[in-house]
């Protein structure tokens, strides 16, 4: 069987009775890297999301559920159930939705080929944009050396990495008090450690690098939380970012045009987008 699934087009509507009233819908959202599991998932503000973002397809680009997390440590409050429900009902209600296991929840890639409440699973998708583009949709964790070659590496980097996380509500939570802004640290080691390898940089080009040599317009990933839309080569790099710091999310119009989205949260009680309509972090490609 193949595992690459290509996405069509979807006729049902998700309109769901808890849902805001949307200025538009999207044909298709990706996202990625929630880190369902563990505390630094921000799962109310991603049901916010979901609320006010519907859409005719739906991506889920791996690392939905951190096993890593779950096996050293049981953490499922509520909210991360609602998300998964949430997920659940888009799929029932005629919302096409594709799951790609990342390295996180890697599990999940026993049951290639298989359909789960209609969430279907797949190692990696074809995904045709409305203007023809065709764009390979894949987690991205191949591409990092550390997982492939020294996981055992990669492990205390996650390990690190939540500590980092805990850190950062604290210090965070004084300057609020202060009145000073978010400040993330965890991200500001990554970028230190990961810049000082030249990481992310090699992993865009390496990703994109792949697309090109496998036919594809373009490519779109998760893994190293890092939100991106650029052209690299001639190949179009779209990285949808996470769910545990940057709330972003990459997505398509009906027209095919590809927006890549931050998401603020809420605000007194309140969801709300970071303007009045979804902004691009970068410019929109055509």
């Amino acid at each position: 069987m193949d595992d690459r699934q290509e996405v069509g087009d979807a006729d049902a509507d998700d309109k769901l009775p808890d849902e805001v009233e949307p200025k538009s819908r999207w044909r298709t959202v990706f996202i990625s890297d929630i880190h369902l599991g563990t505390p630094g998932c921000q799962a109310q503000a991603l049901l916010d999301f979901l609320r006010a973002n519907p859409s005719d397809r739906l991506y889920l680009v791996g690392d939905i559920i951190d096993g890593w997390q779950l096996r050293r440590r049981w953490f499922w409050p509520q909210a991360h159930n609602d998300v998964v429900q949430k997920l659940l009902r888009r799929a029932r209600k005629g919302c096409r939705v594709v799951f790609v296991p990342g390295n996180h929840d890697e599990f999940a890639r026993h049951f290639l080929g298989h359909s789960f409440g209609g969430i279907e699973v797949a190692a990696e998708a074809l995904h045709l944009t409305a203007d023809g583009r065709r764009l390979w949709v894949m987690h991205g964790d191949h591409f990092d050396g550390v997982i492939q070659y020294a996981k055992w590496l990669a492990y205390l980097g996650d390990t690190l990495y939540e500590f980092t996380l805990r850190l950062n509500r604290h210090l965070n939570s004084l300057r609020a008090r202060l009145g000073l802004p978010y400040w993330s640290l965890s991200q500001y080691l990554k970028h230190k450690v990961k810049t000082a390898v030249n990481f992310v940089s090699d992993f865009e080009r390496a990703v994109a690098q792949e697309a090109r040599s496998r036919g594809y317009d373009g490519v779109v990933c998760g893994h190293i939380h890092r939100p991106e839309m650029r052209t690299i080569d001639g190949t179009l790099y779209c990285n949808d970012g996470d769910w545990v710091e940057s709330l972003s999310a990459l997505v398509e119009h009906q027209d095919g045009r590809l927006e890549l989205i931050h998401w603020a949260g809420r605000q007194g009680g309140l969801p709300v987008a970071a303007a009045p309509t979804p902004v691009a972090e970068v410019g929109a490609t055509a």
